[in-house]
């Protein structure tokens, strides 16, 4: 059993004697300042608490702790060496100096080390001026590496559609393993080896493609310089917008309109929604699409889908939009693959409806389409790269984008972003409701699919005028940083229980839970924490300032969608009346033959085996 109170996120702690007055505090002094602090934080939390800078590469608040990297190096009074701030506790009367001479050289010496053994590419890596290597050794004012000797020259690895993974830029700080192994819960990427043949990668230093990653691409977000990165195809989108005999399609992921403007300095969570599309417009893209459109027909096939399970008896239902998710329950909980809904995610149905139709409307053979998809994550790619998302040989989607790529590809064409006018996307399915748009958040399938279910379970869909019609239902309690949601949903006589979890870690504690016996009904599992916002191709924030490097910015991200959805007239998917139109002219029915040809998929399969042969 899950065994808490499901409004809580952990398990309730014991109510320590000496916080019941409230946290404890300390006095110490950083570089002659005063600094009060909670016991139990580090000299790094005290420092950067008022304000003064320590570099560090292996931090990674409440992640990776460890104490490897030692750029982060301080002179403590009574201390005859030097320590790592990152891991040294606060204690009443410590003194500490971060910017003596002894400091500045040791770490120095540091980065020196480090950088005698990286390929510093700097100018052609992916990471350039967004790494925080190159920034820290500019800091340090590091001209030339002085300290020469041996240096690996290990094979790239990139045999999969998602991480590009090179050994040789890795700097051991371990953030990429203790994300996969403590948030995720996957344990894929670890230390290999031993002293200077130490490699962190999968075992045995294979591809990424060949053991159990779900390639959620959370590794790639916490690695501080280029050695794990997105597997690029922005040269193949080039290649297709040259070409004067093709048309390309372009659709973009809910959670891109808030995350996008980052990567041009615009605060977090600021909405771009008209800039960006006016960006693709400038990049040559014939049309460009909302994602939010799919999202909105993906609700209507699965509330559906949801209703007839639920009636049968067949539950528990697993929501099926995030392919990492679904990889994971392939790798490691393949008896629960009848339970993931059969519907596709909505850029892989969007992509099956651009095939079916866009040719049609154009009078175009199929083959001169092209589709390309901007999305917040590295495992859409695998999603697209999938047999059974696609017909007669070719893929419902040719080319993924992150929205890291796109950020490259409007610097390369020279594009001003802030500049740009708002731009609405393209007449084609360009409705969309609030809820197709919250699907970038977590809880925010969970949330589009209780609205129309209970339109349908509490008889609103019998008959009823606008004006008749009651003021949306918002389910507000599945919303929320909490990585793990369990809660009762009463629908007029229907007591629905629902789980709402992200990042994978708490995914499994929702199956295990329901192996033990727990009744759960209906599951939203989004792989990465935050959801899409902080899937695991968007925008790096890592670069100079130190407090981007944690998590807290996803929740900014989040707030933004829920803003959109607030705004919106239209907040039921079922409402949206080109996807009214689509049933009434091309697809008859929710779950009618040709939906189910188009929209859904059965090809799931367990990968047990597999994993276990190789």
């Amino acid at each position: 059993m899950l065994g808490f109170d499901p409004n809580e996120m952990h398990p309730k702690e014991h109510t320590h004697p000496s916080n019941f007055f409230g946290p404890q505090k300390v006095r110490l002094e950083i570089d002659g300042r005063p600094v009060e602090i909670e016991a139990g934080k580090t000299v790094l939390d005290a420092a950067r608490e008022v304000g003064i800078t320590i570099p560090s590469l292996c931090y990674l608040r409440e992640i990776n702790a460890i104490g490897a990297c030692r750029v982060c190096l301080v002179e403590i009074e009574g201390q005859r060496s030097l320590q790592a701030s990152c891991v040294y506790p606060v204690a009443e009367g410590l003194k500490v100096y971060t910017n003596t001479p002894r400091v500045r050289k040791a770490r120095k010496r540091v980065v020196e080390l480090i950088l005698s053994d990286h390929s510093r590419e700097c100018t052609s890596c992916i990471r350039n001026l967004n790494c925080e290597l190159q920034n820290i050794a500019d800091n340090l004012g590091i001209r030339r590496v002085e300290v020469h000797g041996e240096a690996h020259q290990l094979l790239i690895q990139e045999n999969n559609p998602s991480i590009r993974h090179d050994p040789n830029k890795c700097i051991h700080c371990r953030r990429c393993e203790n994300i996969c192994a403590k948030v995720q819960e996957n344990c894929v990427i670890a230390a290999q080896n031993r002293g200077f043949d130490t490699i962190i990668a999968p075992a045995f230093s294979r591809d990424m493609g060949d053991v159990d990653c779900i390639m959620c691409g959370q590794c790639v977000l916490s690695c501080p310089v280029g050695a794990l990165t997105e597997k690029e195809c922005i040269d193949d989108v080039w290649k297709a917008l040259a070409d004067p005999g093709v048309h390309v399609v372009v659709q973009t992921a809910p959670s891109i309109q808030v995350t996008l403007g980052e990567a041009f300095g615009l605060p977090v969570g600021t909405k771009v929604t008209g800039k960006m599309v006016a960006a693709l417009r400038r990049l040559g893209f014939n049309q460009v699409l909302a994602t939010d459109f799919a999202a909105d027909l993906t609700i209507v096939e699965e509330a559906y889908e949801f209703l007839h399970r639920f009636q049968a008896g067949q539950l528990p239902f697993f929501t099926s939009c995030c392919p990492a998710w679904i990889k994971l329950v392939e790798h490691h909980y393949p008896q629960f693959i009848p339970n993931l809904s059969t519907c596709k995610s909505p850029m892989s149905m969007f992509g099956a409806l651009t095939r079916y139709t866009y040719h049609q409307e154009r009078n175009l053979p199929k083959e001169k389409v092209v589709s390309v998809a901007v999305m917040p994550c590295t495992a859409k790619k695998y999603e697209a790269a999938r047999p059974e998302h696609g017909h007669d040989g070719r893929s419902d989607v040719d080319y993924v984008l992150t929205t890291r790529e796109l950020v490259r590809m409007i610097r390369e064409a020279g594009i001003e972003f802030s500049e740009l006018p708002d731009e609405p996307f393209d007449s084609a399915f360009r409705e969309v409701t609030g809820a197709g748009t919250i699907f970038g958040a977590t809880g925010g399938v969970m949330e589009a699919t209780l609205r129309t279910t209970s339109w349908v379970l509490l008889g609103n869909g019998t008959g009823q005028s606008d004006k008749e019609k009651p003021a949306p239902i918002e389910f507000r309690e599945v919303r929320g940083e909490k990585g793990l949601k369990l809660l009762h949903v009463n629908l007029g006589e229907y007591d629905i229980r629902v789980a709402v979890a992200h990042g994978t870690g708490n995914a499994r504690r929702v199956l295990e839970a329901i192996q033990a016996g727990e009744r759960i009904d209906f599951v939203e599992v989004m792989a990465c924490p935050g959801g899409c916002v902080g899937g695991g191709g968007q925008p790096i924030l890592g670069g100079r300032d130190h407090k981007k490097v944690s998590l807290d910015y996803r929740h900014d991200r989040a707030d933004a969608l829920y803003d959109i959805d607030s705004h919106k007239n239209l907040r039921y998917s079922h409402e949206n009346p080109v996807v009214q139109l689509l049933y009434r002219e091309i697809l008859g029915h929710p779950g009618s033959e040709l939906a189910h040809r188009l929209l859904h998929t059965e090809g799931y399969q367990d990968r047990v085996k597999d994993d276990f042969k190789r």
